[in-house]
């Protein structure tokens, strides 16, 4: 399947362009809450909002990840059943700043067993937030590809009393999905309480071959808050979660994923004709997580590991921030700040967990990394219908490399670390400037954005067994230099609305990892700093065809060249098209899902980033899901679908490598889950 990604995607821009600035006419006002099918739309210049409640196909996401993969221009890097890695453009791991409620948690496992979004069920956010590109300061540091944001709005009570709001989810393979979330109170006071539920057997895929992937995971979030006005609140709000996860791309399982958070958050609005807000955010969470090859699966003795093995590393993270609003005269608005970070990660493990259980161990400190960031962002209306919006951003960075010894997978014995007890010290710059224009007969919004972010390696590229092209240790990675070009439009009408939005990155000293590199008598994987270009870009139609009927139609593509090495920059994945087609009369709604990607000939084998390296080419696929809702009374909604109705079998081309493992087959890539149907209910109490 050659879909020609240049030229389709510049053909049907200009055809989304021009249909939008000859639509007229009006939308029906529906009853039922939106079935997102195909995407989440762009309303804003590079910023894309959702509600991740509302009802979704394909099956409603259980983490943070399987979200992400609705929005154009992200996939999910499939490990197994959950915890999939997601990636923006190209761009995986931290290029992709993953923000909870404001706070930074940093998973524990070396092996990216527990990326961010593992801790993330999206049911448990008012909003989901992507800021696409290095176009913010003012969200920590490190955005190269996106800022992600999770977030919890302030629940003042316009009365005494309480609300609620649930679902719960049913799908084959054992799928089961529950979330409650209760707020009650006073104007003055409220106290807020979310529990989750989530958990799969293993799936099949179209060829009805079992993959390694059930998993299960419960969290508990609750809050305290004070809001003596309008204008100010104060909240104190706790997390605990846990779980576990089988994996078909590893040796290893994830057998527990325990999380614990506390966090305190003021905010105080109109202090003055001069201070419009003042935010502060403090903020603690700790990660203990264990991998293990006997827990979930029937242990197999290997070369590698002979006996049942364990790891457990932990991470603990605090970090606060600081920001003021201004309004400097009518037409200058400024956000001034700083926000600082400082996380600490160790490991206990045993090669012979019968004999040395790894719960007798102390754990070892391997790594430290420290950050305090000052930022500045200015908005500027140049008049009625033109915005300047410019930031800058410094970023001082201090990493200590703990590791006494280093040992490869395969070494037979841990070799002294050659920068063992090294510290470094960087001073990282940020900043961009975007210009934003209404068009004044038309609803239409262009803009064009240049930014550039400096990125501190982060603990996978120069920790967690790296090693460089010379040294046994990575730790003196250089950091990465981002500059993007950001240019596109929104078009926003009645009947039809469209946006377009592309980018060309050029990248200096980017971090790739490479594995099975020879090294003398043996193997290793290295991070090495090479330069390198990706340009693409996304595009959205929105159409009312008639009465209750409407289509939508998305595109993203991505191409990545490795300028160093002088030939294609590894995991990008190709070109994709969705298209839908859906009926909603206010009680009743129906529609069909259409996902079309392409092939991808264009690989480096065994280059990457720290989640993946590339496999070889892949084919192009084609996905048909449909689904329909009943709105059964006021605030009671049911939803079904079925995806991948044809039950084809693919694999994404960024999947992760399918492991030998003993009662399950073999595939060069995890494939994606075969024919699914599913069920959600979702209630709104009061």
């Amino acid at each position: 399947m050659k879909l020609r990604p240049l030229t389709a995607a510049l053909a049907c821009a200009h055809a989304l362009v021009l249909a939008s600035l000859d639509a007229n006419a009006s939308h029906a006002d529906a009853g039922l809450e939106e079935i997102i099918v195909t995407a989440v739309h762009m309303r804003r210049p590079l910023i894309v909002t959702t509600d991740p409640s509302l009802p979704r196909q394909p099956l409603p996401a259980h983490d943070g990840a399987d979200y992400l993969k609705t929005i154009p221009g992200f996939n999910v890097i499939r490990k197994g059943g959950t915890d999939g890695d997601p990636m923006f453009r190209g761009m995986a791991a931290s290029r992709v700043n993953i923000l909870l409620d404001g706070e930074s948690l940093l998973g524990g496992c070396g092996m990216r067993m527990d990326p961010p979004t593992a801790y993330v069920f999206p049911e448990a956010y008012d909003r989901i937030t992507v800021i696409k590109g290095p176009q913010s300061v003012t969200h920590g540091p490190g955005n190269s590809a996106a800022t992600v944001m999770f977030e919890r709005d302030s629940k003042r009570l316009e009365e005494a009393g309480w609300k609620g709001n649930g679902s719960v989810t049913a799908a084959s393979f054992g799928r089961e999905d529950a979330v409650l979330h209760v707020v009650g109170g006073t104007p003055q006071a409220y106290a807020e309480l979310t529990g989750t539920h989530a958990q799969s057997d293993n799936y099949e895929d179209g060829s009805g071959t079992e993959v390694h992937s059930r998993y299960e995971r419960q969290s508990v979030n609750a809050a305290l808050g004070w809001t003596p006005d309008e204008n100010t609140s104060l909240e104190l709000s706790g997390a605990l979660s846990d779980g576990e996860a089988a994996y078909a791309d590893r040796m290893m399982d994830g057998a527990e994923f325990e999380r614990e958070n506390v966090g305190l958050k003021f905010r105080k609005d109109h202090l003055s004709e001069l201070v419009q807000r003042v935010e502060a955010q403090a903020y603690y969470n700790y990660i203990d997580h264990v991998m293990d090859n006997y827990s979930l699966r029937d242990f197999t003795p290997s070369m590698m590991m002979p006996n049942p093995s364990a790891s457990n590393p932990d991470r603990e993270t605090t970090g606060g921030r600081l920001l003021t609003e201004l309004k400097l005269g009518e037409r200058t608005r400024a956000k001034l700040g700083l926000d600082t970070q400082a996380n600490e990660h160790a490991v206990r493990s045993t090669m012979n967990q019968p004999m040395m259980p790894y719960e007798r161990m102390d754990r070892v400190d391997d790594a430290r990394f420290d950050n305090l960031g000052v930022f500045a962002e200015v908005t500027r209306a140049l008049d009625e219908r033109s915005r300047l919006i410019g930031g800058l951003r410094l970023d001082d960075w201090e990493a200590r490399d703990e590791r006494a010894t280093i040992r490869n997978p395969m070494m037979m014995m841990a070799m002294p670390n050659p920068t063992a007890g090294e510290t470094r010290d960087d001073m990282l710059e940020s900043g961009f400037l975007r210009y934003e224009h209404d068009m004044q007969e038309r609803p239409v919004t262009v803009y064009a954005g240049l930014g550039h972010v400096e990125r501190f390696p982060d603990y996978w590229e120069i920790i967690s067994d790296k090693e460089s092209a010379a040294s046994l240790s990575a730790f003196e990675t250089d950091p990465e230099k981002n500059t993007q070009l950001d240019i596109g439009l929104i078009q926003r009408g009645a009947k039809v609305s469209t946006s377009v939005s592309l980018f060309y990155n050029d990248i200096e000293d980017y971090i790739l990892i490479e594995s099975n590199v020879r090294k003398g008598m043996r193997t290793a994987t290295i991070a090495r700093n090479v330069d390198a270009t990706t340009w693409g870009g996304e595009a959205g139609l929105s159409y009312t065809i008639a009465t209750n009927w409407k289509t939508d139609l998305t595109l993203a593509y991505t191409r990545g060249e490795n300028d160093t090495d002088d030939h294609a920059l590894a995991q990008q994945s190709p070109f994709e098209g969705r298209w839908s087609l859906n009926y909603d009369n206010g009680t009743w709604s129906a529609g069909a899902l259409v996902r079309l990607v392409d092939d991808q000939d264009r690989y480096a084998l065994n280059q990457g980033n720290v989640v993946g390296q590339d496999l070889g080419p892949t084919d192009g696929f084609g996905v048909l899901s449909l689904n329909g809702g009943w709105k059964i009374r006021e605030g009671v909604q049911l939803t079904a679908g079925v995806d991948n109705l044809l039950d084809e079998t693919y694999a994404e081309h960024i999947s992760r490598g399918g492991a030998m493992l003993a009662g399950f087959t073999q595939t060069e890539r995890v494939n994606e889950p075969g024919r699914t149907a599913w069920m959600k209910l979702s209630l709104a109490l009061d």
